[in-house]
């Protein structure tokens, strides 16, 4: 007795499929699972027989052979247990064969017959679409996160009972009162109770714009972990694409909300300055995803810059060129996406008064030091750096003036990013930010002004061939706000000003 039905394995922000394989014959009664498994699967075995037997199933005392097929996979997890009891049922005619040809089934089994949530439901649904398959029969928790891809049938069950009642009748109860679909409360800060700082405000607003990496320098106090947290309140809306992609990278790493799966809203990610190489890039012997990859197509924010590890820093600098990163381990090669917006705040040396002479207290050799845990490479890469002096007793006392508020930005940062996706159509990027040498001469044209300005800039400031590039960018960024087509003298003038990698040690 003989019967198979498709699963899936998650490696990296994938879905691998995997087909489950149930062999019965007599001889003395003997469960195996094999295929290159985990204990965790090893253990579906005990759980599979337990939970059919709280369902009214008793299995018999057969020879049973679970393959996990292909073998050269690592399967991990619980994932496992209802597709194990969906084979073996099916090879002793407990249930028809012929639907479990055309489905895909995922789910952990409780020892009561319960079948619990597990994650990466997503990406294996869109795998299942992508074979071909009809239905994909997922734990009934997960069923709204299944239900976001279209084209294929999702069924959520409960427990065995229920599972098994699809397979013979071809209908599931489903999963009961699931409610509305959540909308999006509105954002709790605004950019409008940050007083004074224009200056900020504007670079934040250029950076937002364009998607552009962003260094804060400044005393305590004076602003930039409040400027940073308001960000994501300007950024504009995701695309249906960019919100299933982010929702898959979050499915696999089990941070998905409960009642709405589908993220709407681009994340905002600030790890502790004491974060590990490991959770900033993902680690494990199978990565899961890390911070750079949470905060993909978001905000990724470092307070107090220079107090992260120094090794862990330098891993930024691969991910932020190329837009994902690649982690090799003895059981493969895992891809993670990493579009990502840099965002870093730093004091101006250990103390935080430099260079206030009268409260400073550290010595020259310290403020170098401090700085030079940024490396020169990893400056390079930031688009603009911005300066944000302490505020003034009027601008706190009397301060409440109407200023710039997250409405007027984010109004200015959609217009701009509007321009750039109709410019950009057809290609694999929408932000100025990821434009190549290539594009930069097509998409980048300047004045006569502009460009004999950032001639005289390269030779003057020693300018390196990616500071020159990240120049022209932020340009293009300002002229987009502007609603300008060409590149002029001041939109160059502007893009030098923010300039940090010509700093010496910042």
């Amino acid at each position: 007795m003989f019967c198979g039905v498709m699963s899936a394995e998650i490696a990296g922000v994938e879905a691998v499929p995997v087909r489950v394989e149930a062999d019965l014959s007599d001889g003395l009664p003997f469960f195996a699972v094999v295929g290159y498994v985990s204990s965790q699967v090893k253990e579906a075995q005990d759980r599979v027989k337990t939970a059919l037997k709280n369902q009214g199933l008793v299995l018999p005392p057969k020879r049973m052979i679970i393959n996990l097929a292909p073998g050269d996979i690592r399967k991990e997890g619980t994932r496992f247990d209802l597709p194990i009891a969906a084979a073996i049922l099916a090879a002793l005619g407990k249930i028809p064969a012929e639907p479990l040809s055309r489905m895909m089934v995922l789910g952990e089994l409780h020892l009561d017959g319960g079948v619990g949530g597990v994650r990466g439901i997503l990406p294996s649904v869109r795998k299942a679409r992508e074979l071909g398959l009809e239905v994909c029969v997922v734990p009934a928790e997960n069923y709204r996160e299944g239900s976001l891809v279209e084209g294929i049938q999702v069924v959520g069950v409960r427990d065995a009972g229920e599972f098994l009642r699809y397979c013979r009748e071809g209908r599931a109860q489903g999963p009961s009162a699931l409610g509305k679909e959540e909308t999006e409360p509105g954002y709790e800060v605004d950019f409008s109770d940050l007083q004074g700082q224009d200056a900020v405000k504007r670079a934040v607003l250029i950076a937002a714009a364009g998607f552009h990496n962003l260094l804060m320098e400044g005393p305590p106090g004076a602003g930039k972990s409040m400027a940073a947290r308001r960000i994501p309140t300007i950024l504009p809306e995701l695309t249906r694409e960019e919100s299933l992609e982010l929702t898959q990278i979050y499915s696999v790493a089990g941070l998905l909300p409960a009642g709405d799966p589908l993220i709407r809203r681009r994340p905002f990610r600030a790890p502790h300055h004491t974060l590990s190489p490991q959770a900033l890039c993902g680690g494990g012997r199978l990565p899961v995803p890390g911070e750079i990859s949470l905060a993909h197509r978001g905000v990724l924010f470092l307070d107090e810059l220079p107090e992260v590890p120094r090794r862990t820093l330098e891993l930024l600098r691969q991910p932020m060129e190329e837009k994902q990163i690649v982690l090799s381990r003895t059981a493969g090669t895992f891809r993670f996406p990493a579009d990502f917006m840099l965002v870093g705040a730093m004091n101006p040396c250990p103390c935080g008064c430099y260079p206030d002479l009268r409260r400073c207290t550290c010595t020259p050799a310290d403020i170098y030091r401090y700085r030079k845990r940024i490396s020169q490479p990893l400056l390079d890469r930031i688009d603009l750096a911005v300066q944000v002096p302490p505020l003034k007793y009027e601008e706190l006392r009397y301060g409440r003036r109407k200023g710039l508020d997250s409405a007027a930005m984010r109004g200015a940062v959609v217009r701009a990013a509007k321009l750039q996706r109709e410019r950009y159509r057809g290609k694999d990027f929408s932000f100025n930010s990821s434009l190549g040498a290539k594009e930069i001469s097509v998409y980048c044209p300047l004045t006569g002004e502009g460009e004999r300005l950032l001639e005289n800039a390269y030779q003057k400031l020693e300018l390196s061939a990616r500071s020159y590039h990240k120049v022209i960018k932020v340009a293009r960024t300002i002229a987009d706000l502007e609603g300008e087509e060409v590149i002029g003298e001041g939109h160059i003038s502007e893009a030098l000003c923010y300039r940090a990698g010509e700093r010496k040690g910042v």
